[in-house]
């Protein structure tokens, strides 16, 4: 099965930027659709954005539209979560996750993945 491990997450200034990796292992990009999640501290788990199976297609939630980017570098098996202008509010703990079921789609819901990540903190402050 893939393995994940996210890395990239520390502290930065409101205003400022982060770039989040995630490390896919034994299966290549092209066979399963990704995603970001996110976990603010005393909250719920929610969807940050994803990208489709063949990397043509991209889903944001509507609080960091304009502001994230997600990319993937097919050679490195890596994905990328691009953070600019961060708030105070982005910071929670970061997780990307694979998902094998869907095929040209993107899911928000986390229970749709099938394999996750340890795990990044991103913290922002004021």
């Amino acid at each position: 099965q893939v393995q994940l491990v996210e890395s990239g997450g520390g502290l930065v200034q409101a205003g400022g930027s982060l770039r989040l990796s995630c490390a896919a292992s034994r299966l290549r990009f092209g066979s399963y659709s990704m995603g970001w999640f996110r976990q603010p501290p005393g909250k719920e788990q929610v969807f940050v954005g994803g990208v489709s199976r063949t990397g043509g297609n991209t889903l944001y939630a509507d609080s960091v539209k304009g502001r994230f980017t997600i990319s993937r570098d097919t050679t490195k098996n890596t994905m990328y979560l691009q953070m600019n202008n961060l708030k105070p509010e982005d910071t929670a703990l970061y997780y990307c996750a694979a998902n094998f079921h869907v095929g040209s789609g993107i899911s928000r819901s986390s229970s749709d993945y099938d394999s996750w990540g340890q795990g990044t903190q991103v913290t922002v402050s004021s």
